[in-house]
């Protein structure tokens, strides 16, 4: 049997790597995507923002998935259309003007169209809330939730880190400020549908993250600050709420739950708390 020549073998190694590459990407890409989009993937969106933030996620799963896809695609056929054939030397130019300003201004263009639609959603969620917005605190700590609403009133009292007791006192009201009085502290987050929330974020101890997967909402909560986001709920319903953030081995249990009801539902529960 005659021995394949060198050249004949190599270009025959390539094109099985080229259709191995085209293979990679259309049962491993797409195959996984399409898996993950029906097992794993994100909770129906349950907020105003979220919608946005959801689009601005998908236009740019599209852009790169098809950049990667054509990419891969482009070099499957030069390795297939050019392999090395053994009868010539290869070519080689200094530059191309056309080639280069193409490959960059394109890419350039399409990077400043993302990042330009990431800063409208980011101004989005970071604009100041509606002045009928709703107040809510919320603290993290090892490891759980808690969320204190002001009493009729509408004013927070003063926090005594001295006075916090698991049982009696949690959040560590003081009871020599009258507006500590009438504070309504829970371990549920209740919502109103429909109803812009502020939410101002601490922590006790340790650097927990407050995220509402369906609510699309993350943020960091910080010891020692106060940091305030808002949001719109647009489902009634039960969600959860968890710690994103790696705060201790008993990571794992910090979580907490979420209800966005209506108006007339959250005043009969808020009433009921403050018995």
């Amino acid at each position: 049997m005659a021995e394949i020549p060198a050249p004949a073998r190599e270009r025959r190694v390539g094109r099985l790597l080229a259709t191995l590459i085209v293979v990679l990407i259309v049962i491993g890409g797409v195959g996984s995507f399409l898996i993950a989009r029906g097992r794993w993937w994100m909770l129906p969106v349950a907020s105003v923002h979220g919608v946005e933030i959801d689009r601005l996620f998908n236009t740019t799963l599209v852009v790169t998935g098809i950049v990667f896809v054509l990419i891969h695609v482009v070099l499957a056929v030069f390795v297939w259309r050019y392999a090395d054939r053994g009868t010539g030397r290869a070519a080689y130019w200094h530059d191309d003007r056309t080639l280069e300003l193409t490959y960059t201004l394109i890419p350039a263009a399409v990077m400043i169209t993302l990042v330009s639609m990431g800063a409208v959603v980011w101004a989005q969620v970071h604009s100041p809330p509606p002045p009928d917005a709703m107040v809510v605190e919320a603290r993290g700590e090892q490891f759980g939730w808690l969320f204190r609403y002001p009493g009729k009133d509408g004013v927070f009292g003063r926090i005594d880190p001295a006075r916090i007791s698991v049982k009696d006192n949690p959040m560590g009201l003081d009871p020599a400020d009258p507006a500590s009085k009438s504070n309504i502290v829970t371990r549920d987050l209740h919502l109103v549908l429909a109803r812009p929330v502020r939410v101002r974020i601490r922590s006790k101890d340790v650097i927990h993250s407050f995220y509402i997967p369906a609510f699309r909402v993350k943020q960091d909560a910080v010891p020692g600050m106060t940091v305030e986001i808002w949001f719109t709920p647009t489902r009634e319903g039960d969600y959860e709420l968890a710690c994103a953030q790696l705060c201790g081995v008993g990571h794992y249990i910090m979580r907490g739950k979420v209800k966005v009801e209506s108006q007339d539902a959250f005043d009969t529960w808020l009433a009921q708390q403050s018995h």
